[in-house]
């Protein structure tokens, strides 16, 4: 009630609200429409940026996995088992090369999905990104391309051929990242712990591999896993013939590799296939940056059926696959007898 005598008239009361209501209004109106601007804004992420942070991520995941075999400090336990009833290791240089890796990507793009094959709930606010570029990247790579970062999701296997590297086969043991934008695969990074040799590809810009000078499909060298190679012993035969050459080892890094020109003066030179083929489940973090090198250069990663896969969502690949460069790849899948992996 106002005070005795003085009485307040509605219609001021009105014109002082309105007033009020436009001050207000002046003095915020910018802040508010920068927010929703910024908020409706898609943040972007620089591609070049993430081949390098994939290849510094691998390096220094490698570091770790090579550290923990010379000092024999593995402390190796067991996750379970394998649809195929193999044994899954987890050793000390899964776990130590997962924490560089994931935590640099973490810390350089919070924005962006990263799926790891190991999980650590240790956080490392140190690992950050020296800023570094490597002059073969700059040099090959442009640095304008980005793309949405609600489109990526990037795929990191901290330790690939874990069971090789228990039993000191080091040769087969890679690190690898890749980036998917939108489901495909565009960038993928395998390191070679024991070497020191990086291979990486940025689908439709560049790469520091490429295919071998020739391939053979009549019949193929198929490499295989060394884990489970029964079944797909009498599938290749059937599809090939049995004079085909079969090549048994581990990781799906090293696998790829196979199927590429490697640099020469290793002093224990990786096998060389012209096709390789897995037909039981696998994960995406191990195909993942396999397909983007492949693609790179004009190769495919399918299913056995020929489709597609997704590098998105639900990590497991179901369809199995056939990865070739270099040959007829619709060819080489009309030759495959029927297979159903979900059956197996």
């Amino acid at each position: 009630m106002a005070p005795m005598g003085i009485r307040l008239s509605p219609f001021g009361v009105g014109v002082f609200c309105l007033l009020a209501l436009g001050i207000l209004y002046h003095l915020y109106a910018g802040v508010i429409s920068s927010r929703l601007a910024a908020f409706s804004q898609r943040r972007n992420v620089n591609l070049r940026e993430l081949l390098a942070v994939s290849v510094e991520a691998a390096a220094l995941g490698g570091k770790e996995v090579k550290k923990v075999r010379d000092e024999n400090s593995l402390k190796e336990k067991s996750k379970g088992k394998t649809k195929e009833g193999a044994n899954e290791p987890l050793t000390m240089g899964d776990l130590l090369s997962h924490r560089k890796m994931y935590n640099l990507f973490r810390n350089t793009f919070p924005e962006i999905t990263v799926n790891s094959e190991e999980h650590d709930n240790m956080a490392d606010r140190t690992a950050l990104w020296s800023r570094d570029i490597p002059a073969d990247i700059l040099e090959k790579i442009e640095g304008h391309k980005e793309v949405p970062a609600d489109s990526v999701t990037v795929w990191i296997d901290p330790l690939d051929a874990t069971q090789e590297y228990t039993e000191t086969l080091v040769k087969y043991v890679t690190t690898m990242v890749c980036v998917a934008v939108a489901g495909k695969p565009v960038i993928g990074v395998i390191h070679q712990p024991f070497t020191g040799f990086t291979a990486w590809a940025l689908v439709n810009q560049g790469s520091n591999m490429s295919p071998r000078s020739s391939y053979s499909v009549s019949p193929p060298k198929v490499i295989v896993s060394r884990s489970h190679s029964g079944k797909v012993k009498s599938f290749i035969h059937d599809a090939f013939g049995n004079g085909t050459t079969i090549i048994e080892a581990g990781g799906a890094g090293y696998k790829v590799l196979s199927l590429l020109q490697m640099p020469s003066g290793d002093k224990e030179p990786i096998d060389q296939a012209d096709v390789y083929v897995h037909i039981t489940f696998i994960k995406k973090w191990d195909i993942c940056a396999g397909a983007a090198l492949l693609s790179a250069h004009g190769g495919h990663m399918t299913t056995l059926k020929g489709e597609d896969i997704d590098y998105s969502g639900n990590p497991l690949n179901k369809g199995g696959l056939v990865a070739s460069v270099g040959v007829d790849h619709h060819a080489i899948l009309e030759r495959l007898p029927n297979w159903d992996p979900d059956k197996q």
